[in-house]
């Protein structure tokens, strides 16, 4: 089974939807310690920032096949967006192989 971005980004949407409206208000009292975000607000946001440095580098790539772009700003937005994916990809390997052990537990 594959996880694509686009598949997460409806639920993303509505992860970080949700986290707006839980989020504290900026009146806090100073001396109120801050709350941590928890995992799943830290993973929607790295995954929005994530599908935003891909569309950001098709764009780039696009604008540098219509002689937009120069080949260095292509390139550059190109490699981001690769090393990007490759993160994605490495984060999703590790909670696959993370849940199969929690499956693979006795209770």
């Amino acid at each position: 089974m594959s996880l694509s971005i686009a598949m997460l980004a409806p639920t993303i949407d509505r992860a970080t939807g949700a986290a707006a409206a839980t989020a504290p208000s900026a009146a806090a009292p100073t001396g109120a310690p801050v709350p941590q975000a928890d995992f799943a607000q830290t993973l929607a946001s790295m995954a929005t920032d994530a599908i935003s440095t891909i569309k950001a580098g098709e764009m780039t790539a696009t604008a540098g096949m219509k002689g937009q772009a120069s080949l260095q700003q292509v390139v550059q937005a190109v490699m981001m967006a690769d090393q990007t994916l490759q993160t994605v990809v490495a984060v999703r390997d590790k909670v696959v192989s993370a849940y199969q052990e929690i499956s693979r537990m006795q209770i």
